[in-house]
């Protein structure tokens, strides 16, 4: 059994994650520092309108943003007492944290979206299948739900992950690296998914449709979920509330969204269509796509630890 030390060292080691757990430190009540990336959309339109803050005004309680450019730094600073809460993340993201002990609790989830990420490939490109991947070099940003698609997809094909020779890129790199023939293709999401596909032509190999659900997870540091369940139950609310508006909203939402995302509305509505954007409770039973993702990660030897996806803390927001 390898011990918390030595499970942090062997995903540093990795390049998982680079965590510093810090024992003891609480959130401070007054303050909600959230973690968000570009792909978070509830929390970007929240923080658009100011409405989280409106909502938490009563309780004293005020909010700051965090940008990272993917889920594990998230998780890093999440862990490090940095921050309070994530924006969703990828269903990968808290299995490499949860690897490597992270003391981080569910608080919520948005339903599955499996078309919403994929393999790419340019417009031009002879390859036609996953199976042609073999011994080719994959774009992929390491620990994000692209990195199981990618293994799952190989692994339908009867392909272990070695097959492939992977460039760990950022999605603004790997977009950069597919397109001048560094890479022969690239594992992405919404909306680095669409604005590729509308942009440059680029053309789905294969998306998640039968190999992954692809849910997002928001989470917060232990210390906070046990503190501030008031906040919390605000936050889910709010979330919650906005996602409906995204989906009864389109073209608002596209409009709104490009406008801040600098892409067009075209490739925002794409996008939308393909999110679930419906923020659900997270429960044990609901984890068991996660206990997957841990056991194929952790076969390929890409987990530093054996890790049991129902032994993360969830919190339950009130009666609805």
């Amino acid at each position: 059994m390898i011990d918390r030390r030595h499970a942090l060292r062997a995903a540093a080691a990795l390049g998982l994650l680079a965590l510093t757990p810090v024992a003891g430190r609480g959130a401070e009540p007054k303050r909600l520092r959230i973690g968000f990336q570009k792909s978070s959309t509830l929390i970007a339109l929240l923080k658009l309108d100011v409405a989280l803050e409106k909502a938490l005004e009563p309780l004293g309680v005020t909010v700051s943003w965090h940008e990272f450019t993917s889920g594990l730094p998230i998780m890093e600073a999440l862990n490090a007492g940095q921050i309070d809460v994530s924006a969703d993340v990828a269903d990968t993201v808290p299995i490499f944290a949860q690897a490597a002990q992270a003391n981080i609790t569910y608080i919520a989830q948005e339903a599955a979206s499996p078309s919403a990420q994929a393999i790419l490939v340019n417009k031009g490109s002879d390859l036609r299948s996953v199976a042609e991947l073999k011994g080719r070099k994959v774009a992929v940003t390491k620990g994000a739900g692209s990195h199981y698609l990618l293994l799952a997809a190989l692994a339908a094909e009867g392909l272990p992950f070695k097959a492939i020779s992977p460039a760990y890129l950022t999605p603004s790199d790997g977009r950069a690296a597919l397109a001048s023939g560094s890479v022969e293709a690239w594992v992405a999401w919404d909306p680095f998914l669409s604005a590729a596909e509308q942009q440059t032509g680029a053309r789905i190999l294969r998306d998640g449709t039968g190999l992954s659900q692809y849910k997002r997870y928001y989470l917060a540091s232990a210390d906070y979920a046990a503190q501030r369940a008031d906040v919390l139950a605000i936050l889910f609310a709010k979330l919650r509330e906005t996602g409906a508006w995204v989906k009864a909203n389109p073209d608002a939402a596209a409009n709104r969204l490009g406008t801040l995302w600098k892409l067009e509305p075209a490739v925002v509505l794409q996008a939308n269509g393909r999110r679930s954007y419906a923020v659900e409770p997270v429960t044990r039973a609901g984890l068991a796509e996660q206990q997957t993702i841990a056991d194929a990660f952790r076969a390929e030897g890409l987990l530093p630890r054996p890790v049991d996806a129902s032994a993360l803390g969830i919190w339950v927001p009130p009666s609805l």
